[in-house]
This record gives structure tokens, sequence and C-alpha cells, in this order.
């Protein structure tokens, strides 16, 4: 990269990241990002050396692009954006984030993807790592981004990636160890248009992997298994709560065990896991699965499987009052996520949903509530559309709350002794946060006010 004319697209913290790695390894660097409003100081202020970098706001010109050998576009631009196109039609070569810094890595990777349960499947990935090894880096989706410390990497370092569907769009020549591909449910379709466009953005995760790697896959998820096939090279090995596979990570008598050669080797029992949910077993075995294969002993596996407690924002237990017990799953950003999340409540549930419009739908949500949800309190810019579909499916028991601090309000008002308060939105966060994040800290924050 050295002496390379690089534009980076996206002034946000994936953007800051990959122009510091780039001006730490001598390439020459314009920081752009269409939001003409932005303080070209204030950016340069994230630079130690901001005296190598040039910033350009609101319009990218002609004569930009013609300067440029490389462009590197963050995960929130959409890669059919006009600018973009402009770019391409110029011939100019379009990385991601996550592309610029495998360039840089020297470590050995595993990437996992899906629609639900990253995070929490990562998290925990990165800890195993860390009882193994105190040379590992968590990044990707999970908030760290990866250009942050590729060129810190070595050999020995093992890197733990989550990686979304936007990210994986950009790849070239992304090549993990070990890919995982969790469960496909319909997600991000104002960005992708259809759920084959965004599965096949999935997919991608292996798509350079060799005979050598291992790709791991949801052999109970329908949509994941019917692709399975577009696994050409890597070896694949699967994880089912239900079925017992040779040369995969299941379930055997209450017990995790891995197949291995035809082998049966018991990793844990499932009643040392700590984390609520059906669906959280399926994310210990894909996280038993990608470290197997990346080579950590099985004790380790199991050690660090006892300890963990879980993720902040999914299914977080905030407290109890008046016996009612609140949860926090903001990062329940999609209808699925929300499903397996009103799954895991022991009791009777006052709901908190809606957000931003990603375009999806919500019947298999609302179906879910009979018997369980007593009320749901309703915020942001689906409020109508989920109130409309819930009443097409005879649910009628529904507040409207002008801000989240309104709907914490009225669920300790009206829910009754031995009933859960769970933030569970189904929708992403961006119509009146700035993060799921956010969303999340806020409701702790009005949770923990009540008295």
């Amino acid at each position: 990269m050295k002496g390379k004319n690089v534009i980076v697209a996206g002034a946000g913290k994936s953007g800051v990241a990959s122009v510091g790695l780039l001006i730490r390894n001598g390439a020459n660097v314009t920081l752009f990002d269409g939001n003409k409003n932005l303080k070209a100081e204030e950016l340069l202020k994230n630079f130690s050396a901001n005296n190598k970098v040039n910033v350009a706001l609101g319009e990218l010109t002609d004569e930009l692009i013609r300067w440029a050998d490389l462009f590197v576009i963050s995960p929130g631009i959409p890669v059919d954006a006009d600018f973009v196109n402009r770019v391409r039609e110029a011939g100019v070569p379009i990385w991601g984030e996550i592309e610029l810094a495998y360039y840089f890595n020297k470590g050995k990777i595993a990437a996992i993807t899906g629609t639900n349960g990253k995070t929490t499947t990562t998290t925990l990935v990165g800890e195993i790592f860390k009882k193994y090894t105190e040379n590992t880096i968590v990044v990707g989706n999970i908030g760290l981004p990866f250009t942050q410390f590729a060129d810190a990497t070595n050999a020995d370092t093992m890197i733990a990636a989550e990686i979304s569907s936007f990210q994986l769009e950009t790849v070239v020549d992304f090549h993990p160890h070990v890919s995982a591909i969790l469960n496909l449910t319909p997600d991000h379709l104002n960005r992708h248009y259809t759920f084959d466009n965004y599965a096949n953005a999935k997919f991608r995760i292996q798509e350079n992997q060799t005979a050598d790697d291992f790709c791991i896959l949801n052999y109970d998820d329908p949509e994941t298994l019917k692709r399975a096939d577009k696994v050409k090279k890597a070896k694949k090995i699967f994880f089912s709560k239900t079925e017992e596979i040779e040369d995969g990570v299941y379930m055997k008598d209450g017990v995790m065990v891995v197949n291995h050669a035809g082998e049966e080797i018991p990793v844990i029992d499932a009643s040392e896991i700590k984390i609520l949910g059906d669906h959280n077993k399926e994310n210990v075995l894909a996280a038993i699965a990608v470290t197997y294969y990346m080579g950590v002993p099985k004790e380790i596996i199991a050690d660090a499987i006892r300890s963990f407690q879980g993720v902040e924002h999914r299914i977080e237990f905030v407290r109890e009052l008046n016996d009612v017990k609140y949860y926090n799953d903001s990062k329940g950003t999609n209808p699925d996520a929300a499903i397996k999340a009103l799954r895991s409540m022991p009791s009777t549930t006052c709901l908190i949903g809606g957000g931003y419009d990603k375009k999806n739908t919500y019947d298999e949500w609302v179906d879910e509530f009979a018997g369980k949800v007593r009320f749901l309190v309703l915020i942001g810019e689906t409020a109508d559309d989920i109130e409309k579909c819930c009443k097409n499916h005879g649910f009628n028991e529904i507040v409207h709350a002008d801000t989240l601090e309104d709907a914490v309000e009225i669920c300790s008002q009206h829910a009754k002794p031995g009933d859960n308060v769970l933030l569970s939105p189904a929708c992403a966060s961006w119509d009146m946060f700035k993060s799921y994040e956010q969303r999340g800290e806020l409701f702790k924050e009005y949770v923990n006010r009540l008295g």
C-alpha cells in the first residue's frame, strides 16, 4: 500500500479505522463522506498523522476518482450507490473494510455470519480463544473494526470475526480458516432487495476457502441446509440440536459432542450452560464446532462455556422489581431474533417492540404472542405496520408510546407479579437512536430508575 492513492468512503468507526491502517502503512488517503455538513477539522482529530489525510465532503468528483488506485467502502454504504457505481465504471478496485483488513492480516481467522446469534457466538468463540491464547482479537460487526488491529497480527494470532452481509458483499480474497453460517431468515431486504440476494451474500463467507479449511453449517435451519451445496471446497461440518451427524457437532443424551472421524468426543453437559433460551444451545454448538476445528482442546472449550454469561443487549437480565423481571433484548433487531427472545421468557410477558423499518414482515413474530404476551407497547416508525399485523392475527392488546421511557413506564404500571417486561423490538434502532446499544442502555437506565 505504500505510495498508493486510496479513497476511504464513510467517516464512521469503520472508515476512520481503515484510514488509520492505511496511513500507518504509507498510503496516500482521502476520507470521503457524502454528508457535506461534517467538519473536516473534527474528522482529522481522529488521526495523529492527520497531515497525511485529505478530507472530501459532499460530492465525489471525477477528478478524485481518477486519482484513486483503490476505493474502500464502509459497510453502511450500499454497493449500488450512485457514486460507487461511478467508481466501478472507472475501473477502480472496490474493497470493503474487511477485505482491507485481510490484506494486512497474518493471523488465523474464524469468521461467523448468519441472521441471528452472530454476536453471541462470536463473543463465545472469542472467550474460548482467550482461554487458549492471549494473542486473540475479537473484531468485525461486533463493534471493533478489523482494520484497527490487522497490521498488529502475527502467525499465532487467533481472530474471532463477526461478519455481516454488508461486509461480505465486497470480499475479494478474504479467506478464513473456519467459517460459520448460523442461520438464514429474511433481513435487510431494504438493502439486498430479495432474500436470495441476502442469502447469497452470507454464503460468500466461504467462497475463497480450500480443502484445508472448514465451513460450519446449521443442519436444523432449512434455508442454510438447502444451500449447503454452495460450499464447494471447504470441509462441511454440521451442527444440530436434534440429529446425530457423522463429522458433526450435536446433542446426545443432554451432552454436546463432537463426532470426529466416527469417534464421539463429549465436550460439555448442556445443563452447565448459563445463557437463556433453546436458540443459545445452537449458538454454543456452533462455537464448539468453530473452536474445535480451529485447534482448541475440548477441555478449554468446555471451561470457557461454563463461565460464559452471554452478551449485553441480548436477553440481558436487568433487574427484578415487585416480582416483575425486566430483560433487555435491544439486539433483537429482526422478527426471528425477537421470536427467540420471546420463547426464552419463563412466563407471561409485557413486550416493547417497534423501530426502524427494514421492510421485514411480522406475521411469524405476532403468531408467537398467543398465551405469552399480555400486551404489546409499540414505539418507532413501524408501530402502525406492526399494529395492523397484530390485528390481522387477532391480537388487540396494543398500546402506543411516544418514547422508550414512556413504554417502560406503561409496562411497570400494568405488569402483574410473575410477569416479564421484555424490550425485543424486532426492528433496527436507527429511527430513534444511534444504535441498538444506545437503545439498550437507555432501556436499562429507565428500568433502574423505577421506584
